[in-house]
């Protein structure tokens, strides 16, 4: 297997089981992955609307307006009227700040595990690269 196969192949291999195993950890906050990332796309953000939500995230609208939804029912987030009466912007509500400082706390372990022995340096230089070939599939 060529290295590039092999990068490719590693991290197919690595997601499903990472994600399956966040979602166990995000269900104690009745959460699936897709739907904390939208959450933490909102701690960093403040506010944003659906259209920035779905972009920033590589998801289609639909879908997001279904897990916002979802968030809206669990009290996580609420929609604020936006620039026009058009535009909705979703923020976090203080509960799901709450909730979010939460979660934060239930997935650091299990984060710090997936990642032992694994230094600082060589996490750094990782993400870089996952940044890079991210990158280079959205040009």
């Amino acid at each position: 297997m060529q290295p590039h196969q092999a990068f490719f192949h590693e991290y197919r291999m690595m997601y499903r089981p990472f994600i399956n195993k966040l979602n166990v950890y995000l269900a104690s906050h009745q959460l699936y992955s897709s739907q904390w990332a939208i959450l933490r796309l909102l701690i960093s953000e403040k506010s944003l609307t659906l259209v920035e939500i779905s972009n920033s995230l590589n998801v289609e609208k639909p879908t997001t307006t279904r897990m916002i939804q979802k968030l809206i029912e669990l009290g996580y987030v609420t929609t604020v009227p936006g620039k026009d009466k058009r535009e909705k912007k979703v923020q976090l509500t203080p509960f799901g700040h709450d909730v979010c400082k939460d979660v934060q706390v239930t997935i650091e372990q299990f984060q710090l595990d997936a990642l032992e022995g694994i230094s600082v340096e060589e996490q750094i230089i990782v993400s870089k690269v996952l940044e890079t070939v991210r990158n280079n599939l959205l040009k």
